[in-house]
């Protein structure tokens, strides 16, 4: 079972993966012979573009960014061609590995504030939901409840709480049929719980919801072995309801810089269209209280 409170060989596996994906012809490096015995680059390459020793480096990838200063980290993410969010959980180990825990508390966020609750009431035709960062819905208007009520209403939820949509992306069946695209779906989920991972790795809670994902689902442990992270801000999300059919919703995803690990999800259909119908539709069929907390 992974462990995510595991640093080093979080950073390890980390920056091995991310080292192997890259050749060297995207590296801008000549090609020296054909043999070659790894699938992307070598250590040395990787130092070579970094500006560093390949002993450094080498320690670096056996999982020590302990000390690694601010230069050290972004000359290893030039090299490595990381993307912005996999840069940011390149910080996000360092700082574990130095025995930080600013950031631990983030995903372990429960409580709700009164104005959050007002807010998701005062958008009555808007579908929208408070998650934290381990994907369990803490609170929800009653659209956001009707758009995702295969989720709320998987036998999964009925004898534990909360509602978490990870868990039943991978362990309900029903999923495939909620999400269009699944594998899309399973892709992203996985890699924001990896990045969540990183920014609070001592969260025992989120720690027990990988370890049983890893375990019960194959699916799960494939995508987690990865080590891919992402950034979940915005995009179009594609559900196929009971009621309603399939639906492609434009959703933003924002962060609540006053409760931090908290994140409102808003989907917005475009005006006059037939998803804006369909929500229509499904506001007057829904019968259940402005607000399911």
């Amino acid at each position: 079972m992974p462990d995510p409170t595991d640093i080093t060989t979080q950073v390890r596996d980390f920056l091995v993966t991310r080292r192997n994906r890259l050749t060297p012809e995207a590296s801008g490096l000549p090609m020296y012979g054909g043999n070659r015995r790894v699938p992307g680059l070598r250590r040395e390459e990787v130092a070579l573009l970094a500006g560093m020793s390949v002993d450094y480096y080498v320690r670096l990838e056996r999982g020590n960014l302990s000390g690694a200063s601010e230069s050290v980290l972004e000359s290893l993410a030039s090299a490595l061609q990381l993307d912005d969010a996999e840069r940011a959980h390149l910080y996000d180990l360092a700082r574990a590995s130095s025995g930080s825990r600013r950031r631990a508390p983030a995903a372990s966020t429960t409580r709700v504030r009164p104005t959050l609750l007002r807010i998701l009431d005062a958008m009555p035709g808007t579908p929208a939901y408070l998650r934290n960062g381990r994907f369990d819905i803490l609170a929800a208007n009653a659209l956001g409840r009707a758009l995702y009520s295969p989720v709320f209403d998987s036998p999964l939820f009925a004898q534990r709480g909360p509602i978490n949509t990870a868990r039943f992306l991978f362990l309900d069946p029903a999923a495939t049929a909620f999400w269009v695209d699944w594998n899309k779906g399973a892709d992203d989920s996985v890699a924001f719980l990896r990045s969540e991972a990183g920014r609070s790795p001592h969260d025992r809670v989120l720690t027990e919801l990988i370890g049983e994902l890893s375990t019960r689902s194959q699916e799960f442990a494939s995508r987690w072995a990865r080590h891919d992270v992402k950034f979940h801000r915005s995009g179009v999300k594609r559900l196929r309801h009971p009621v309603v059919g399939e639906l492609a919703l434009p959703y933003e995803a924002m962060d609540l810089p006053a409760d931090p690990g908290l994140r409102l999800n808003i989907y917005t259909p475009q005006p006059d269209s037939p998803e804006q119908e369909a929500l229509a539709l499904l506001a007057s069929w829904t019968t259940v209280p402005d607000r399911v907390r």
